[in-house]
């Protein structure tokens, strides 16, 4: 049975082909989702139209795309972590942390746009691929930085200085013999 095609198919078509496809599939899928309509002049005049309005709103959107590309390429960002002495990470740094490193710098990415191979696990400087669409992506660079624990900040009170004498506290019983 020869259907046109009204929305992209994976593995079918694209919008205003006309393909040949089992009955059964058309009648139960295609035709009742709104997918597909019967090949006639009308039928392919309205659907050219339709794939007109598609072709300029992926345009648009592929523009908004590489302006967003072009303005977050060469960008740089720093995420701190926690390391050993050879540089290797206790934990892992992944698309998640860098989202959230961005974010602070007011730029807002979706973790799914983060391109990583396998997680930063070493203190090093990454080249990261930011991928917005199939053949719009940009190129970030991550460094990842030790956390710099100084010993003054892990014990709050100077040795010098005395505790302060706390008050001795009242034992609430004492005061109810002393009223009775």
């Amino acid at each position: 049975m020869k259907v046109l095609l009204r929305r992209n198919i994976q593995k079918l078509g694209v919008i205003g082909d006309v393909v040949e496809v089992k009955p059964g599939y058309a009648r139960n899928f295609l035709l009742p989702q709104g997918l597909a309509v019967q090949p006639t002049e009308a039928s392919i005049k309205v659907v050219e139209a339709e794939k007109q309005r598609y072709l300029e709103e992926l345009a648009r959107q592929r523009a908004d795309l590489e302006a967003r590309a072009a303005a977050l390429e060469g960008k740089e960002v720093t995420i701190t972590s926690r390391a050993n002495e050879e540089g290797h990470l206790y934990g892992s740094v992944g698309p998640a942390q860098i989202v959230a490193a961005m974010a602070e710098e007011g730029i807002f990415l979706e973790p799914e746009h983060v391109v990583l191979e396998k997680a930063i696990r070493q203190i090093d400087k990454y080249d990261v691929t930011v991928r917005f669409g199939e053949e719009v992506s940009a190129t970030i660079h991550v460094c990842i930085v030790r956390v710099h624990e100084d010993e003054d900040e892990a014990d709050p009170t100077p040795e010098s200085a005395e505790p302060e004498p706390t008050p001795p506290a009242e034992d609430p019983a004492e005061g109810e013999r002393d009223q009775a």
